[in-house]
């Protein structure tokens, strides 16, 4: 059974950092690709990154690249995403995602994509 949970949430100051973890159980990341993304009240849901399966090659969106990272720990069967900068608007609920997608260097960063989610970690950054 696929699972997913994320980690790392909390309360910081504009400017500050979080680590946000994804701990996967019942798959492998050679299979899989893993998207993070985040939902604000009143908004849609956004991709904010992903990584390819096998090479792990990683995606940004624009609001985050520069500031955000996307790392795995295949030994561990978790994904991480470090956030620096962080602004008042990456105020959200932070989900990671799976589907079963291998090709290479190429992950989706649209969330109809993906088949299976976390339940989220609550992310607030003040002013």
């Amino acid at each position: 059974e696929v699972q997913l949970a994320e980690s790392g949430g909390g309360l910081v100051q504009a400017g500050g950092s979080l680590r946000l973890s994804c701990a996967a159980s019942g798959f492998t990341f050679d299979d899989y690709v893993i998207g993070w993304f985040r939902q604000a009240p009143g908004k849609e849901r956004e991709g904010v990154s992903c990584i390819s399966a096998r090479d792990g090659s990683p995606y940004y969106a624009d609001s985050v690249k520069g500031r955000f990272t996307i790392s795995r720990d295949k030994a561990e069967n978790t994904v991480y995403l470090q956030m620096n900068s962080l602004k008042p608007e990456d105020t959200a609920v932070y989900y990671c995602a799976a589907d079963q997608l291998v090709i290479p260097n190429l992950c989706p960063i649209a969330d109809y994509e993906y088949d299976y989610w976390g339940q989220g970690t609550q992310v607030t950054v003040s002013s």
